[in-house]
This record gives structure tokens, C-alpha cells and sequence, in this order.
């Protein structure tokens, strides 16, 4: 019998050889790419724990029941708190949210389902891409111009405005591009079961959306919750409780801005306890809306 290899053959072994090379390499890539992946991640998260930690080292042994409860004290007089500033922010913030996210999230309706390719609809978008690169501080001086000079006072009103101006981008532009994931079969269904655009638009590709939504709504009160030169421009600040829209508002990114820049430790250390707060505010904030999201309590479909 002969021992020749046929040249069948040998293209079989040398295939054979080759496939634990391209398994091993592929295997080698996959390691190579998940390692850089949670390098990335622990990149993006290090600044965020960093910053965290720190404020939590030097905010957490000046906080008290006093600083929740109590308003500031005069210069010299030790102890007081922050929670004029606390329950101002949340006025601010409420109102804000009340005055921006409707109008974000109907502007981004009508980009998504009736703008697409007309001029109106080149011109809010435009806008809105323009509007998320203004400085803050512009924008205060806007609300300056817009509210407070006609008022002929500063208020917790002119701080809700500004910082609305500063959510409507965002909320406009992400709630555009959730819509526009949701698939165009949905509402050809609903149009050829005779539902109305507005209903389809409203009652099947909003709540579809939803969840999307809400983020975007969120990423925009996170921007603006801590945002102070606006604020500077029409809250101003308040040294006491005040729960009237029309008059001067504390707020907890003003209160922190004045201890900071202050003479005083004894400020210096309430100002990092305000902001260890207003972070656990936002944090807080967040995290709710996003654990109802996940539940399902706010989701679209049922």
C-alpha cells in the first residue's frame, strides 16, 4: 500500500491547524476589547466616585438636624443651616420642571411626527441645538431682561423661567430621537385601524417612548439643578423662608456660591455640606425616576 498523501489531505490538515490559531486569536480580541471596555468604565465612573468622596469627606461631619431644619445665622454666630436654601431649590427646580418639560416634550412631538422635513421644523431644531451651547449665565441674563425687569423685582418665578430656557433643549432633542425609534409599523397600524395622528401620537408612540423620555427629562433637571448664574440674575437669594413665587428665593447653589467665597470657615463648611446635599438631592431624584422606569410603574406599554 502506498503512504502518499493526496494533496486533499494535506489541505485538511493545514485547515485543521488553522482553526485553533483563529479560535485562539479570536478568543485573545474578545479579552483584549472587554478589558478596555471596563477600563473606559472605570475612567468615566473614577472623576464621578472622586468627586463624591470627596464631598462627602469634608460635607458629612457639618451636616446635622440643625442644617436640615434651620435657616442661616448672622456672621459670627455659629451653627444655622440651609433649609430655606433646600426647600427653595425644590420651588425652583418644581417650577422650572412644570414650565420646561411640557414645552420640551411638545416641541420634540412635533419635530418627531409633523417636522421632519419642513422649514418650521429645521428652525426648532436648529434653534434647540444652538440653545444647549449658550452659557448659563446668558441665559440669566436673559431671564433678567424677560421677567425681573418687568416684575421690577427679583423671584423664585425668574429662577423657574431661567432654568426652564435651560431644560427645553434637551428635553426637546432627546424626546425627538425617542420617538423616531419607535417602529413607523405601530402607527401604520393605528392609522389603518382609523385612530386619529394626534391619538396614535399621544396614546401609542408617546407611551411607547416613554421610558426614553423620561431619561431625557431627567438628564435635563440634573443639568440645571445645580447651576448658580442665573439663579445669580433673578432668584438672588434669601437670608429667610419664603414661600411666595414673587419675591427673592434662596436656593442651595446660591447659598453654597456665598459660603464659598466667604472669609468665614465656619462657612466654608457649610457650603461643602450644602453640596454634599443638593448631589444627594439630584442623585436621589434620579435614581427614583429611573427604579420606577425599571419596575414598569412608567412605562408605555402594558
Amino acid at each position: 500500500m502506498s503512504n502518499s498523501v493526496t494533496p486533499n489531505q494535506a489541505m485538511a490538515g493545514s485547515n485543521a491547524l488553522e482553526i485553533p490559531n483563529v479560535s485562539k486569536r479570536r478568543m485573545v480580541t474578545d479579552h483584549v476589547m472587554t478589558a478596555l471596555s471596563v477600563s473606559a468604565m472605570f475612567l468615566v465612573l473614577a472623576p464621578l466616585l472622586a468627586i463624591f468622596g470627596y464631598l462627602v469627606y469634608k460635607g458629612v461631619g457639618s451636616i446635622s438636624w440643625d442644617f436640615l431644619t434651620q435657616t442661616p445665622k448672622p456672621v459670627g454666630e455659629p451653627g444655622g443651616g440651609m433649609a430655606n436654601a433646600i426647600e427653595g431649590s425644590a420651588v425652583i427646580l418644581g417650577l422650572a420642571s412644570l414650565l420646561g418639560i411640557p414645552v420640551g416634550i411638545g416641541a420634540g412631538i412635533y419635530l418627531a411626527e409633523y417636522g421632519r422635513g419642513g422649514y418650521l421644523g429645521f428652525i426648532v431644531r436648529f434653534v434647540s441645538d444652538v440653545l444647549n451651547g449658550v452659557p448659563s449665565i446668558v441665559i440669566g441674563i436673559v431671564a433678567y431682561s424677560l421677567v425681573v425687569l418687568k416684575q421690577k423685582h427679583f423671584s423664585a418665578l425668574a429662577g423657574g423661567v431661567a432654568l426652564a430656557i435651560m431644560m427645553i433643549p434637551t428635553i426637546t432633542r432627546t424626546t425627538e430621537e425617542m420617538l423616531l425609534l419607535v417602529p413607523s409599523q405601530i402607527r401604520e397600524a393605528a392609522f389603518g385601524l382609523g385612530v386619529p395622528q394626534w391619538r396614535t401620537t399621544l396614546s401609542i408612540t408617546l407611551r411607547t417612548a416613554l421610558p426614553g423620555v423620561i431619561t431625557g427629562v431627567m438628564l435635563a433637571f440634573a443639568r440645571v439643578a445645580g447651576e448658580t448664574a442665573p439663579l445669580l440674575f433673578t432668584a438672588f437669594g434669601n437670608q429667610f423662608w419664603n414661600f411666595n413665587l414673587n419675591q427673592p428665593t434662596a436656593a442651595l447653589p446660591l447659598q453654597i456660591f456665598a459660603y464659598a467665597i466667604s472669609p468665614f470657615d465656619e462657612w466654608h463648611k457649610q457650603a461643602w455640606a450644602g453640596a454634599l446635599v443638593l448631589i444627594v438631592m439630584i442623585v436621589v431624584a434620579v435614581s427614583a425616576v429611573r427604579l420606577a422606569v425599571s419596575r414598569g410603574n412608567l412605562r408605555g406599554a402594558h
